[in-house]
């Protein structure tokens, strides 16, 4: 078990190590197995965090031309679908050179834009360097000077696999071999910001010139059902909106709609550029300021900055008659907010909804929201 922590929140949480971390420490085993002929009761290396890692090797086996070994993965105090799964590698000897692929519940790359080209596994660079570099290591302590093959196979993968985002990002039959450090961080933000950007690459190297961000379920579901967006030109940005913004940029998307509960979007009129409530809230004060605007007097302000959701704050406005001058004092906040994320000539808007009555629909919109939600169709 990893013995290094984090602090998230307020809470002390343990460290994983990452499934490619898993794959070179098993491709070592089982080199060491092959050439030197005995499975070692643990592999050590260093990770590239500067982390050195000693993993329990499990399940050896050594047959006439191949030796098998197993490592377990320990996500640590993250959530991880992978956490406690056994990542095997398989080592055979060849003529020359080091061949790393992936075996029983790898995925397979079917789309561009990801880390590795179309047909390969889905074993990433990083992954892949470890690998290689265990096994150099071994070659080396054995005089061994021919080439070794590695197959990386995780049994339970294809099943997992269909409970993480691999199906959207085109990599089928299994998990990917993932990992730029080693080490897994729980709730890193790194790591979420890093996804959300391979699904835009993707989406961009499919062809796609537009994209429509949101937050979560309700946005998307509301993306889909009511304004009729194409499934697959939609990305979760979760709380990431500024960070979402930017990598759609970079990837050199056109057309960015952001498409989310007042909830959340609400929280760009003041500029948030991450819309977790551990960042900072600011809600009641926006929708007080946009109830100022549009003519409130001083009780209701302070009647919304006492409200406990958006939802109360908005019967407020609606009782108010003022509902609709509040939306667009709103909307010309978050559309001022997304201009200045992004460059001249992007064409950037956003639809703010609420899913509950009498306002279950589309609050407030930039006015090119329309053209968007027509290219995006």
């Amino acid at each position: 078990m990893l013995r290094q922590y984090v602090t998230k929140n307020g809470r002390t949480l343990r460290c994983g190590y990452t499934t490619g971390a898993c794959a070179a420490a098993a491709a070592g085993a089982a080199a060491e197995l092959l050439l030197g002929g005995t499975a070692p009761e643990t592999w050590t290396l260093g990770t590239p965090k500067g982390v050195t890692l000693t993993l329990d090797t499990l399940e050896p086996e050594r047959g006439s031309d191949f030796a098998r070994c197993a490592v377990r993965k320990d996500s640590g105090d993250d959530p991880d679908i992978t956490d406690g799964v056994l990542v095997f590698a398989t080592v055979k000897k060849t003529d020359v050179g080091f061949a790393i692929d992936g075996g029983e519940g790898v995925g397979r790359v079917t789309r561009a834009g990801l880390d590795q080209p179309v047909g390969a596994a889905a074993i990433n660079s990083m992954p892949r360097q470890m690998i290689r570099d265990q096994l150099e290591a071994v070659c080396a302590a054995h005089g061994y000077e021919s080439g070794l093959s590695v197959t990386i196979s995780i049994p339970d993968g294809e099943a997992l696999a269909k409970k993480t985002f691999n199906p959207r990002l085109g990599i089928v039959g299994g998990l990917s071999i993932i990992g730029t450090t080693g080490i897994v961080e729980p709730m890193s933000s790194a790591a979420l910001v890093d996804t959300i950007k391979l699904e835009l690459n993707v989406l961009r190297k499919s062809g796609a010139t537009g994209v429509a961000l949101c937050p979560g379920n309700f946005g998307e579901t509301f993306a889909r059902r009511k304004l009729g967006i194409d499934a697959a030109r939609i990305v979760s940005m979760g709380n990431f909106a500024g960070d979402a913004v930017d990598e759609a940029v970079e990837a050199g998307f056109d057309n960015i709609l952001l498409v989310g509960h007042v909830g959340k979007l609400v929280k760009l009129g003041i500029g948030a550029r991450n819309t977790h409530s551990s960042n900072g809230d600011g809600r009641m004060e926006t929708l007080s300021a946009c109830a100022l605007a549009a003519g409130a007097d001083a009780d209701l302000a302070r009647s919304i900055l006492d409200c406990a959701t958006t939802d109360a704050a908005l019967e407020l406005l609606g009782e108010a008659k003022l509902l609709r001058e509040a939306m667009i004092e709103l909307g010309r906040r978050i559309q001022d907010t997304l201009e200045r994320w992004t460059p001249e000539g992007t064409q950037i808007g956003f639809v703010c909804f609420s899913d509950r009555e009498p306002c279950n629909r589309a609050l407030a919109k930039s006015r090119n929201a329309e053209e968007l939600v027509k290219r995006l169709k």
